[in-house]
């Protein structure tokens, strides 16, 4: 892993990634995690925490504190296709646990700030001190690009460890993993720091919203008929294959399902090999 170089010399690296308190000596690389109430930095705010340890626990601490304060849905053992009970949070776990790994693992680690996890109500942002490397830009991101880590010494051990890719598909897959989530697009800028901002899903602007009922939201009149005619033509159809049968989301599909079983047109009998039932009205 080149951690050690001729000399015996330990490199600074070795202490960021194995060390049993790196912060001991490098002070910055200690990670802010802090939650707001609304869309901007005000006080007083429900939680913040600082996270310190070696970069694996780094991430793992701060996506334990995002995913945490998000909303969660909780269903049923009826709802589900197999044993256990079906959870789909607001915001894909992937997505955001690799955001915190670029941010950590890229950072410029002779810099006096630390990475910074702020989650607003609207989106979630994540700070890091650095820049993005040499011919590399914030619209380069959003497509396929080379590999050009910042710490590559980091990089190597991370990447052994499976928390992040070598070919440089990290910002994509966050982007795709948002996409198919149903969430806007995120966004990367690159200012004095380099920022992520991932969307949250925000139910109060949505322009499909139901008058007579605030909290439910109204979906395409096509999508909701194709789906029940996948469904009665095949009861036992996996939320998976229905996506990929109308061309969307799992969260775009469940998100049907769901008003469609509070309208009682729709329930499900039995569990991972129960099927869907239709009730026309």
């Amino acid at each position: 892993m080149d951690l050690i170089d001729e000399n015996d010399r330990i490199a600074n690296a070795a202490i960021l990634l194995f060390g049993k308190k790196p912060q001991k000596y490098f002070i910055p690389s200690e990670v802010k995690c802090v939650q707001f109430y609304g869309n901007v930095v005000r006080k007083p705010m429900p939680a913040y925490q600082i996270y310190r340890g070696d970069v694996f626990e780094l991430v793992d601490q701060s996506t334990s504190f995002v995913m945490s304060r998000v909303n969660n849905w909780v269903g049923t053992r009826d709802e589900g296709e197999t044993a256990s009970v079906p959870t789909h949070p607001e915001l894909p776990i992937d997505a955001v646990k690799e955001a915190i790994v670029n941010a950590i693992c890229h950072r410029d680690y002779t810099s006096n700030a630390s990475v910074q996890v702020m989650l607003f109500r609207n989106r979630l942002e994540i700070w890091n001190p650095g820049q993005l490397p040499y011919g590399l830009t914030v619209q380069k991101l959003q497509g396929p690009h080379k590999s050009l880590p910042t710490n590559p010494l980091i990089a190597d051990p991370m990447y052994w460890k499976g928390y992040i890719e070598k070919v440089g598909t990290g910002t994509e897959d966050i982007i795709e993993k948002c996409r198919d989530y149903g969430l806007k697009t995120p966004e990367f800028y690159q200012e004095e720091d380099f920022r992520v901002v991932i969307w949250r899903t925000e139910e109060q602007s949505d322009p499909k919203r139901s008058k007579d009922d605030p909290k439910m939201i109204q979906s395409d009149p096509k999508e909701v008929e194709d789906l029940i005619g996948l469904i009665k033509n095949n009861p036992s159809i996996s939320r998976a294959e229905l996506a990929r049968r109308l061309d969307l989301s799992e969260r775009q599909v469940r998100k049907i399902m769901g008003q469609l079983r509070a309208d009682e047109r729709l329930t499900r009998k039995g569990g991972k090999i129960g099927e869907w039932i239709i009730t026309d009205k």
